[in-house]
């Protein structure tokens, strides 16, 4: 795997480190995301460039699925491209493994599994399977993951809408 590092920072141009250095590396569980952090160094204006534009990318793509609502499939695949657009443009504000480290928060660490598979599903429903019934569960559960993941940022926002929602659908008379 180093072998395949040193080659590709050889082709950009980028000095090879030394074999002790990549020893220590494999020692750290997130060296990989370090060294990507590292090379990862924007200024503020291109951060917040990059933010507004892969933002604004996204949400035309969330937008945009919104013209082929009938079609499952075409539906899936631009509604899951423009969230993974808009949720990868924060990565530009807070930096890559700040991101990874906050969706691996003990607090958002189920709301991040099930949107992330929930992405993967509606995908592989629409792109290999063209299953329009499977794709459109899957895109129901990414919809409620993203709120559920996004309500976890919001101080109490979670337990006042498990309560909003425990008084509405509350059965007994």
């Amino acid at each position: 795997m180093n072998h395949a590092f040193e080659k590709m920072k050889m082709l950009v141009g980028m000095d090879v480190d030394d074999e002790e250095s990549a020893v220590e590396n494999d020692s750290n569980s997130f060296a990989f995301i370090d060294d990507f952090n590292r090379q990862c160094t924007l200024t503020t204006k291109q951060r917040l460039y990059g933010f507004a534009i892969c933002f604004s990318v996204g949400i035309f793509c969330t937008l945009l699925s919104l013209l082929v609502f009938f079609n499952p499939i075409k539906f899936g695949i631009t509604f899951t491209f423009g969230n993974l657009l808009s949720l990868g443009s924060t990565a530009f504000l807070i930096g890559p493994k700040r991101q990874v480290t906050m969706m691996l928060d003990p607090a958002r660490i189920y709301a991040t599994a099930i949107y992330l598979a929930s992405m993967i599903i509606a995908l592989f429903s629409a792109l290999y399977v063209h299953n329009k019934l499977l794709t459109l569960l899957a895109l129901i559960l990414e919809f409620g993951a993203l709120i559920w993941y996004s309500l976890s940022y919001i101080p109490f926002a979670r337990s006042m809408v498990s309560k909003i929602m425990l008084a509405c659908f509350d059965t007994e008379f």
